[in-house]
């Protein structure tokens, strides 16, 4: 039983990722159809990160009355009904309407799962499941990128990756007395205590600082998913469904990453890979700098997304570890909170320095966030580090 709930909960993980990468990639066909400026796809995304971030802020009561099996079956049912209505969309407004149920079904279960499994399994497993949602993530852009390029409309690439949630829907509804038989362990390992506030939640040490770096984190993923398509299509003057594909190419370099990071965890610290990641980041905004053609912008994407690999992960997994196990879920609620109050804010301020002074600036935006998110992760192991003294 333990192995099979650890096979539903990776096929959660791919049904996270599908969807992320589906507005990027169609969003140079939609938009000119839709009659609306390129910067109206980060209005899209901000309404997202609205529902999310609510639902985000709520995961920690709503896992503790409701359990992780049911919060994720319901968000996930809730995902597809939202890409159906994506589906059947003529106009801006419709896809506004739609955005809010879009984004409230994805933040509880993500905080959710996150904790689920950065309580009951290891470091390696977090990694190879968040493989499994850049699976998700690179194939969704994908399948998007497939139907434009044989000549199919984009609301069924909406309607295609909305059959693929029903199912996988039904599947975790199924599942739920395996979720149920865990439960309880969960429940042990969380006390009876009262679900924290926010302001309890912003006074325990080190806390400002990682949701700080969730913010930075999944404003420099989500700005690079957004807007690569669009960045390689008006910048470098690469074909729309070209763009769309290469933009995959991010995902997919997290994909890869992620893989390739659950065996060093094997050898490596949560911290080291951490660090590593951010590196690999930078080499890839400099390659994305440098004057040459499409190939490097390629490359770049692709250094970006393996830089991105083991940031999230890692940070997650370490999270009852720096904070403590009764207050992770908390933790985790409002790291994923902020990550996309990030989403909410940051892709669609870029939207308004491409539509106002020039889209070849996304590696400068990146470069500053990276910075920022670097700093904010030092200066959280620092707090940690001082408050595990006292």
């Amino acid at each position: 039983m333990f192995h099979l709930l650890l096979a539903i909960i990776y096929i959660s993980f791919i049904s996270l990722g599908l969807p992320d990468g589906l507005l990027g990639a169609a969003w140079p066909t939609m938009g000119p159809e839709l009659g609306v400026p390129v910067s109206y796809a980060g209005i899209i995304a901000m309404i997202i990160s609205v529902g999310t971030i609510a639902s985000s802020l709520l995961s920690d009561r709503l896992t503790y009355h409701l359990g992780c099996g049911k919060v994720t079956a319901i968000s996930v049912g809730m995902t597809a009904a939202a890409l159906f209505g994506f589906s059947v969309c003529d106009s801006f407004w419709q896809l506004c309407l739609w955005a809010l149920p879009y984004g409230f079904g994805a933040g509880s279960v993500d905080a959710g799962l996150n904790n689920y499994v950065a309580l009951h399994y290891t470091s390696r497993h977090m990694s190879w499941l968040h493989c499994m949602w850049g699976v998700g993530a690179a194939v969704g852009p994908y399948i998007m990128g497939m139907i434009l390029s044989g000549g199919g409309h984009w609301t069924l690439g909406y309607r295609s990756v909305g059959g693929i949630q029903i199912v996988l829907s039904i599947i975790l509804f199924l599942s739920l007395p395996l979720w149920k038989e865990r439960k309880n362990k969960e429940d042990k390992t969380r006390g009876v205590g009262k679900p924290l506030g926010l302001l309890e939640i912003i006074k325990i040490s080190g806390a400002k600082e990682v949701m700080t770096m969730f913010f930075c984190y999944c404003a420099l993923e989500q700005t690079a998913a957004l807007w690569a398509s669009s960045y390689l299509n008006i910048y470098k003057g690469v074909e729309a469904q070209r763009a769309a594909f290469f933009a995959s190419m991010f995902f997919l370099g997290i994909t890869v990453g992620r893989a390739l990071n659950g065996f060093l965890t094997m050898k490596f610290t949560d911290t080291q890979l951490i660090r590593m990641g951010f590196v690999i980041i930078f080499a890839g905004i400099v390659v994305m700098l440098l004057p040459a053609g499409e190939g490097m912008s390629f490359i770049g994407l692709i250094l970006i997304g393996l830089g991105c690999a083991p940031v999230y992960p890692c940070v997650i997994h370490s999270t009852p570890e720096h904070f403590g196990e009764e207050k992770s879920q908390a933790i985790i609620g409002v790291q994923m909170a902020s990550a996309y109050v990030g989403i909410c804010l940051m892709p669609p301020l870029f939207g308004l320095i491409a539509n106002h002074i020039n889209v070849s600036l996304m590696p400068i935006y990146l470069l500053i966030i990276l910075v920022l998110m670097a700093v904010m992760h030092e200066k959280m192991l620092k707090e940690v580090h001082r408050e595990s003294k006292r």
